[in-house]
This record gives structure tokens, C-alpha cells and sequence, in this order.
């Protein structure tokens, strides 16, 4: 089973910066992209960004680009999310998801939370 896990997540002050890790533990034969989503209170799932692979091409929504920056680590089957210029509206649970093929096959992480707060 394969299992992604977050950490990092805590109270940051506005524009400061946080960085998120998750790795997948279990038996991870393959993976075709990782994202990093969040979800606010009463407010539906959002996609943050995704990296694939193979290749490394990223790809944010749009409320974080330029402010976040997602990255991996094959060896590890862990991906990062940098989060600069936090702003209240960026709190959030923020959740790691791992696909293993192009057409689906996916993990989901537990979350962690991320509050921004003065």
C-alpha cells in the first residue's frame, strides 16, 4: 500500500514563508505525477500545483503563481511545496496526492493544516 505523507504544516505570519514536504512510503512502483491541493473551510478541494515525473514540468493554479514553488526528490518519491508571500487566504489543509499511471491509481495523504495568521 502506498501511503504519501505531508508535514510541515503551522501558524506563519503573513508574507512569511513555509515549506511543505511529503513522501510516500510503501511499495511505489511507479509514479506519473505528484500535487499538492488544499481545501478551506466550507470551501471545496483546490488544486495548488503538479509535477510530473518524468520531465519535471510543473504546473500551479492560479491564486499561486509565482508565490509557490513545487519541487521533487526521485530518490526519496518526495515532493516539496515552497510557499512564499503567504497571505490569510492561503489557509488551508493543504493535501499531498500520488498517481501512479496516466490514468489514475491515486494516494492521498492526510493533510496538513497551514494557518496564516498575524
Amino acid at each position: 500500500q502506498v501511503q504519501p505523507v505531508e508535514s510541515g504544516g503551522g501558524l506563519v505570519q503573513p508574507a512569511g514563508p513555509l515549506r511543505l514536504p511529503c513522501a510516500a512510503s510503501g511499495t511505489v512502483f511507479s509514479i506519473y505525477v505528484m500535487c499538492w491541493c488544499r481545501q478551506a473551510p466550507g470551501k471545496q478541494r483546490e488544486f495548488v500545483a503538479n509535477i510530473r515525473w518524468s520531465g519535471g514540468s510543473t504546473n500551479y493554479g492560479d491564486s499561486v503563481k509565482g508565490r509557490f514553488t513545487i519541487s521533487r526528490d526521485s530518490a526519496k518519491n518526495a515532493v516539496y511545496l515552497q510557499m512564499d508571500t503567504l497571505h490569510a487566504e492561503d489557509t488551508a489543509v493543504y493535501y499531498c496526492n500520488l498517481r501512479r499511471t496516466r490514468y489514475g491509481d491515486d494516494f492521498w495523504g492526510p493533510g496538513t493544516q497551514v494557518a496564516v495568521s498575524s
